[in-house]
C-alpha cells in the first residue's frame, strides 16, 4: 500500500470504531475498503475481524459504566458470542464464499423492523400478561440460542450483526437502550476476538491492513461509546435501523 493507501485504512478504522460502537454495522464499510485496495475477500475478511477487535476494545471501556450495570447478562453475552464465533469462523474457512449471501441481506432487514419496532412489540407483549410482570432482566434459553446464533454470524462475516445482537436483547431483555447498545457492542467484541485468535492460527492475514485498521478503530470505538450515550434513543433505534437498511441494500447489489 502507498503513503495515501494507509491514511485511508486508518482513517476507515476510525469511522468502523466508531460505528461498531454506535449502530454496529462497522464492517460494511472497513471490508468493502480492503477489498477495493486490492486485498482477496477471504483475506480481506479475516484481516478485518482481527483489525476491528480493538474497536471492540474501546468501546467496550467507554460503556464500562452500562456494563456493570448487568454483570450477569454482561457475562452471558460473552460467552454465547464467543462460543458462537467459533461455527462462524470455521465456516468462513470451509464454506464456499456465496452460501449466506442469498439470505443474509434478507435477515438483516427482518432485524431491522424488529429493531424499529421494538418499543410497540414489547409493550404488546407486557399487555397480554394478566398480571403485572416484573422487567425482564435476564437471559431466557430463547434469547441465549438466537444470541449464539448471531455469535455464528458474527465469526462468518459481522456485517450486520451489531443490528441482529439489537434486535436479539431489545426483545429478550427490559432495558435501556444505552445498555443494550453496550451489550451489542461487546457481544461484536466477543466474536471478533475469538474469530480472529482463529484466523491467525490458520487464515491468511494482512498484518499492515490489520495494524492501521486497529490504530483507528480503537479511538473510534472509545468515541463512538460517548457519542452513543448521548444520543436520544428513539434517534439512535432511527440511526440503528437506517444504518442496517443500507447493509442489506449495499449486500443485495
Amino acid at each position: 500500500m502507498t503513503g495515501a493507501e494507509h491514511l485511508i485504512v486508518v482513517a476507515t478504522g476510525l469511522v468502523a470504531g466508531m460505528l461498531t460502537s454506535t449502530v454496529g454495522v462497522a464492517s460494511l464499510v472497513s471490508f468493502p475498503i480492503l477489498v477495493a485496495l486490492g486485498l482477496p475477500p477471504v483475506v480481506a475478511n479475516a484481516s478485518n475481524t482481527v483489525g476491528m477487535i480493538p474497536a471492540g476494545l474501546g468501546g467496550s471501556v467507554g460503556y464500562r459504566r452500562e456494563l456493570r450495570e448487568q454483570p450477569g447478562v454482561t457475562w452471558l453475552v460473552v460467552v454465547t458470542c464467543a462460543v458462537g464465533s467459533v461455527g462462524g469462523a470455521v465456516l468462513l474457512l470451509a464454506l464456499p464464499s456465496g452460501v449466506f449471501e442469498a439470505i443474509v441481506p434478507w435477515l438483516i432487514l427482518f432485524t431491522c423492523l424488529i429493531v424499529g419496532a421494538q418499543p410497540w412489540i414489547s409493550r404488546w407483549l407486557r399487555s397480554r400478561q394478566p398480571h403485572e410482570v416484573a422487567p425482564r432482566t435476564k437471559m431466557s434459553p430463547i434469547s441465549t440460542v438466537f444470541a449464539a446464533l448471531t455469535g455464528v454470524y458474527g465469526g462468518y462475516f459481522g456485517a450486520g450483526s451489531g443490528v441482529m445482537m439489537m434486535a436479539v436483547l431489545g426483545l429478550g431483555l427490559d432495558l435501556e437502550l444505552r445498555v443494550v447498545t453496550a451489550l451489542k457492542t461487546l457481544a461484536v467484541l466477543a466474536a471478533n476476538i475469538v474469530a480472529g485468535l482463529i484466523f491467525v492460527l490458520v487464515a491468511e492475514l494482512d498484518w499492515t491492513a490489520i495494524g492501521l485498521l486497529a490504530a483507528g478503530s480503537i479511538v473510534g470505538g472509545y468515541a463512538g461509546a460517548h457519542l452513543g450515550r448521548l444520543l436520544p434513543p428513539t434517534l439512535l433505534r432511527i440511526l440503528i435501523v437506517l444504518a442496517g437498511v443500507v447493509a442489506a441494500v449495499t449486500m443485495l447489489s
